[in-house]
């Protein structure tokens, strides 16, 4: 799993991130003030995962826009994260998935 944050305030969100005991969970992070597909073609840089192979959740429909054009599986959370915003983005996953292969 991999976090992203456009924010400006990088030590705190990393702060946060250790806070709430959430780097087990993060095998990349990209934390720093630029766009959302920028974080996304790192990830694909670092991991080797086609773009495919990816799900991505965000509350600003902007960032669904950009990294949806890379081929993404992206799911506009508009209200935040729960589990059924979570469902149907791995229901759409999988549904996509199914579609390529």
């Amino acid at each position: 799993m991999a976090v992203a944050s456009r924010t400006t305030c990088t030590e705190e969100a990393e702060q946060l991130v250790e806070l709430f005991g959430w780097n087990k969970y993060f095998t990349y992070k990209e934390i720093y003030p630029g766009s959302k597909k920028s974080h996304f073609k790192r990830f694909h840089q670092l991991s080797g995962k086609p773009y495919s192979e990816m799900l991505f959740f965000d509350d600003e429909y902007r960032n669904i826009e950009d990294v949806g054009r890379l081929g993404v599986t992206c799911i506009h959370a508009g209200h935040g994260m729960s589990l059924d915003v979570l469902k149907h983005g791995l229901e759409a996953f999988a549904k996509k998935s199914t579609k390529g292969h």
